[in-house]
């Protein structure tokens, strides 16, 4: 299946990040249609735990256990660097360019924003949970941290959703991450073609006029770029309301900034964010200002 790329602007790098699970695997199968369509080139990244501290000793003065370890990931880095390269084969048969990293960090999110960093990418795409996530949590720890210190979108792919852009959910409550998801959102429908749901959540009367308003402003951004948009003013908790409108609605991309009205910086994200992409059955668009 053909997919229009996702993103405002030309895509030619993109991160996907693996850990061998299945609950990633849906972030390769997303990245390879993306870079089908636009011709991207896709970094296959694995981090592989490493002992701290350990590196930094030489040889002859480690513990015997700690050589061990040293032979133990040795050997983890060529299971999972033969792993990748399966995955590049794969790639290849597709046309698709892709090339292999593994890193070796003591904190996988770590390892990851720092190839983010070398690379540059112009999207980062993640499962929502990993072999450490644990269900009963909104979303595995290390994407949320990818999404909370990193300064490129993000996009999280939940296990066994397809990529698709046919129709697009965006929430705002008038933030500025708000105002740049919104515009990343006009954009990918213009290139699209899909339809774009605006949507604004009010969760007591007090807060309809605001609402109302911020429904209304997208609308008008939206006709001076010549885009049609459905307004839609939801009642309710935010993260719930959202993700009831996807189901009924027949949502396939959900596109949100990082941080609302009440996100706080020393927050990874906000929490509307949080639920929407622990609750979503369709891929997050995690949009950062100042990264169209």
């Amino acid at each position: 299946m053909e997919i229009t790329p996702v993103g405002s602007g030309e895509l030619t790098r993109l991160l996907v990040c693996t850990d061998g699970s299945p609950e990633s695997q849906g972030a390769f199968a997303a990245a390879l249609d993306l870079a089908r369509s636009s011709g991207s080139k896709v970094y296959l990244l694995q981090v592989v735990a490493s002992i701290p501290g350990y590196e930094l000793q030489p040889l002859d003065l480690m513990a015997p256990t700690a050589q061990v370890n040293l032979e133990m990931m040795a050997l983890m880095e060529k299971a999972t660097r033969e792993r990748l390269e399966a995955h590049q084969a794969e790639a290849a048969k597709l046309g698709v360019d892709l090339e292999i990293r593994v890193r070796t960090s003591a904190v996988a999110y770590d390892g990851i924003l720092e190839e983010a960093e070398a690379i540059q990418p112009q999207l980062i795409i993640m499962g929502r949970h990993g072999r450490t996530g644990l269900y009963r949590l909104l979303m595995g720890s290390v994407t949320a941290r990818v999404i909370g210190h990193s300064p490129f979108n993000v996009l999280v792919v939940p296990m066994g959703v397809p990529l698709a852009c046919k129709k697009l959910l965006m929430s705002s409550d008038g933030s500025p991450d708000s105002l740049a998801a919104w515009e990343e959102a006009l954009s990918i429908s213009k290139r699209t073609g899909a339809e774009l749901l605006a949507v604004s959540v009010a969760q007591g009367d007090r807060d309809i006029k605001r609402v109302e308003e911020i429904v209304q402003n997208m609308k008008a951004t939206a006709q001076q770029q010549g885009v049609a948009v459905v307004p839609l003013v939801l009642r309710g908790r935010p993260f719930e309301a959202i993700t009831q409108a996807v189901q009924e609605k027949g949502v396939d991309l959900i596109i949100l900034g990082s941080h609302g009205r009440t996100g706080l910086s020393r927050l990874l994200m906000g929490s509307v964010t949080e639920r929407g992409i622990g609750q979503a059955t369709c891929p997050v668009l995690v949009v950062k200002q100042g990264r169209r």
